[in-house]
């Protein structure tokens, strides 16, 4: 079996339904303990498992020196997201979510430093980290500069990392080739932002698709989906009697929750982050069997209501 592949929008990059994202390979003391020559066996098996698309930022510790080292020789393999924003020098006493600077001399240091550490030439999409509001972005110029960067050849597409309140006035700015945006089968309150992302032409980065692993038995809800009130989406999951229709079916949660992310009809790929080789064979496996059977898709989303209902 092969994992799926969508259209990003208009890049017109194929990109398997499935993506990794390297935030787990960042380190400690935010990270798992990870150490280059496992760092190096994990992303190789993210290619050689079929997967095409890797996420990572400036702000993910070593993750880009990681990737560079390990996959700068394999670069033509695949669709490489970075993002912009972040500081070039994270303060010492800083704890997530750092400070972002949005003006043109940080996003172009930010790209020039990304372009070090990942060992290449371009970058296939930069991201505007932390979802900044449209004022923010017109302040400080901040797609001016992504396009002067893209008119040079070290950048080849612009996207935005956006949450709400802020996403629909950057979807309707009509200026990014993509968004990622947070959505699960627990963290439906985008769902229909990433319709309207796609409306404009604009490929969709999903992340936050397994919802951190919460439904799995190793993590049995101890942390739930980012930007979302503690124990939320354990009580949506509860309430729903998910469990008693999962009961029959032989599907683990944990594919389920997978698998209801990737049915969106307007996703084009799912990231998905960890630095255990089982689990991102797990997720491979997974994402190979692609969406979920249409019936038990329409049950799912009106057992599970979106936060805001």
């Amino acid at each position: 079996m092969t994992i799926m592949t969508r259209t990003l929008g208009r890049t017109q990059a194929d990109v398997t339904i499935l993506g990794y994202g390297a935030m787990e390979l960042r380190g400690e003391p935010r990270g798992p303990e990870i150490d280059d020559d496992t760092a190096g066996r994990l992303l190789n098996a993210v290619l050689d498992g079929g997967i095409n698309l890797i996420d990572t930022s400036p702000d993910y510790g070593r993750s880009e020196e990681l990737i560079g080292q390990h996959l700068g020789h394999r670069r033509d393999e695949f669709f490489l997201a970075s993002k912009c924003g972040c500081l070039i020098e994270i303060p010492a006493d800083a704890q997530p979510p750092y400070p972002h600077d949005y003006s043109p001399a940080n996003v172009r240091a930010d790209v020039e430093q990304s372009l070090r550490r990942l060992r290449t030439d371009r970058l296939d999409l930069v991201q505007v980290h932390m979802s900044p509001s449209v004022e923010q972005l017109r302040d400080n110029q901040t797609v001016e500069t992504l396009q002067e960067l893209r008119k040079e050849g070290k950048v080849r597409f612009i996207g935005m990392s956006g949450i709400l309140p802020n996403l629909p006035g950057q979807i309707a700015m009509d200026v990014f080739d993509a968004f990622q945006i947070p959505y699960s089968a627990v963290q439906r309150d985008h769902e229909e932002l990433i319709t309207a992302a796609a409306g404009t032409g604009a490929g969709t980065l999903i992340r936050g698709g397994a919802a951190r692993g919460a439904p799995s038995e190793d993590k049995d809800w101890r942390t739930g989906p980012l930007s979302q009130p503690a124990g939320l989406g354990q009580r949506n999951w509860a309430a729903s009697g998910i469990g008693d229709l999962l009961a029959g079916s032989g599907m683990t949660p944990m594919e389920f929750v997978l698998r209801f992310t990737l049915s969106h009809p307007y996703l084009s790929t799912t990231i998905v982050g960890t630095a255990s080789p089982g689990h991102l064979q797990s997720n491979i496996a997974t994402a190979e069997k692609g969406p979920l059977p249409a019936d038990l898709y329409a049950e799912a989303k009106s057992r599970l209501q979106p936060a805001d209902e």
